[in-house]
């Protein structure tokens, strides 16, 4: 059998983080499985419904990397054949018309809320067959509710394991509301049965409509979905995820600098575990350990702190050449280069981002300290100005300047650079650190950076002794604190 799975979105809003959660499980099961990843849109809500919100929703699953192998398929395109198979379950006495109003149920539903449940079901059987035809010849308003019959329905959850519930406690759904538009459960499940869905992986809050729908597919004679319901998501206050946690649209965490393959490995670790205390994974190996079987049972927390130290490490672990265009996207975005002076430093480009990548959480950090990197420093860290320069003004003018000398007709290399430096700290009778602090916050205007030498072998003989020859005048002339 081949798996084929589906996302099935409302294009009432943008992909939030469950909605993306839930997509990227049925990928990994469809790409895990050789299986195929059906994308429909549930726009048969017309009123809320938008153009821009489908849009959206394709955006933020390119940008995850989930493409679909069929549709997008529209649900409101299907309405004919959900409208026949509520017709066909009326003639077979599967369903009845029910012309009770909103009034009058919620009125029973006050006084007894359980006769309510059955309430349509024996005013349409008083009403009788003939009568009810007749009715609905004229025109009356009516709704067609399917007849739940007795007993109970269970199903074997992927997730959850043997799940039941008492038939006689289940309402008879509307499947067809009086202006003949269907409800969601007969939508839902005539469009599975088209689609050939085999696996339906979805948030738990769906577990209640899950009976109805597997009552529903037995009574059109369709073969019934595996069901999988995947735990919900919350927020760090144990509640669920929503906008007072801060960002919800996976849109969002592009704009915040995640990347998307970070984005895959820290939603695949919201109910699921690959085993051990394996996290940093790329989409292939997540794809080769995915499972339905190893999804757990409890919610999981979105926690934006571990989110952040998961990108951060695929930072660290990306070639710069992947982290070139988005690095380059956010420095043009910001005004700070151009698309041809970028194209002219991409050498010393993709060396910075290879030199300060390990550093960063986010792209914007990365991009900002490349920036700073690119550039002469504008100003110096002020605290280490006090630390490294100003104790002693005059002797740590003439080191940088005695660096500068020493430097210029140096092999630029690492490893040369290096002995230049300590002979120099020998002869002056000091440690290495004496010289390379005041050298870093020289060349890089910060008082931490990667590796001095191999800060210097980016930045090229010329730039940096430039910028060493910068700081020891602005020294000499009273420094950046005078």
């Amino acid at each position: 059998m081949t798996i084929r799975v589906r996302f099935a979105p409302s294009p009432t809003g943008y992909l939030h983080v469950g909605g993306a959660r839930t997509a990227l499980f049925n990928w990994l099961l469809a790409r895990r499985e050789g299986g195929v990843f059906v994308l429909r849109v549930e726009d048969t809500d017309r009123e809320r419904s938008t153009g821009a919100a489908t849009e959206a929703i394709l955006q933020g699953m390119r940008w995850l990397g989930l493409e679909w192998d069929e549709g997008p398929y529209f649900q409101a395109e299907g309405v004919e054949r959900h409208r026949a198979d509520a017709e066909r379950l009326l003639r077979e006495g599967r369903a009845f018309r029910d012309f009770t109003t909103p009034e009058e149920i919620a009125r029973i539903r006050e006084e007894d809320p359980a006769a309510a449940l059955r309430h349509p079901r024996r005013a349409a059987e008083a009403m009788g067959p003939d009568e009810s035809e007749e009715r609905a010849a004229i025109g009356e308003p009516h709704a067609i509710r399917f007849r739940v019959p007795e007993g109970e329905t269970a199903w074997d959850d992927e997730v959850h394991g043997e799940l039941r519930f008492r038939n006689p406690e289940i309402d008879d759904l509307v499947i067809l509301r009086t202006d003949g538009t269907p409800t969601y459960n007969l939508a839902v499940v005539s469009d599975d049965a088209e689609m050939r869905i085999s696996h339906v992986i979805r948030g738990d809050d769906h577990i209640s409509n899950t009976p109805k729908q597997i009552l529903l597919h037995e009574a059109l004679g369709n073969p019934v979905p595996i069901y999988a319901h995947v735990p919900m998501i919350l927020g760090p206050d144990g509640k669920r995820l929503s906008k007072r946690h801060g960002a919800t649209a996976v849109g969002e965490y592009e704009g915040e600098g995640i990347l998307p393959w970070a984005m895959v490995n820290f939603l695949a670790l919201l109910g699921w575990s690959p085993g051990g205390d394996l996290e940093v994974m790329d989409v292939k190996e997540i794809v080769e350990r995915f499972s339905l079987d190893r999804i757990g049972k409890k919610s999981s927390v979105f926690d934006s702190e571990k989110l952040e130290w998961l990108n951060g490490r695929h930072m660290e672990r990306a070639a710069g050449e992947r982290l070139e265009p988005l690095v380059a996207a956010w420095l043009t975005g910001e005004g700070l280069r151009t698309p041809d002076e970028l194209a002219a430093e991409r050498g010393r480009l993709l060396s910075l981002i290879d030199l300060l990548k390990s550093r960063a959480r986010t792209v914007g950090d990365l991009a900002r300290n490349v920036h700073v990197y690119m550039d002469d420093p504008a100003e110096y860290e002020a605290g280490a100005v006090r630390k490294h320069w100003m104790k002693d003004r005059e002797e740590t003018t003439r080191r940088l300047e005695l660096l500068q000398e020493r430097l210029a007709d140096s092999p630029w290399t690492e490893d040369a650079l290096e002995e230049r430096l300590r002979g120099l700290a020998s002869e002056l009778e000091v440690g290495a650190g004496k010289l390379i602090h005041p050298l870093r916050l020289a060349v890089t205007g910060q008082g931490v950076s990667p590796g001095i030498f191999e800060v210097l072998v980016v930045l090229g003989r010329e730039q940096s002794l430039r910028r060493l020859k910068r700081a020891a005048e602005l020294l000499r002339s009273g420094g950046p604190a005078a």
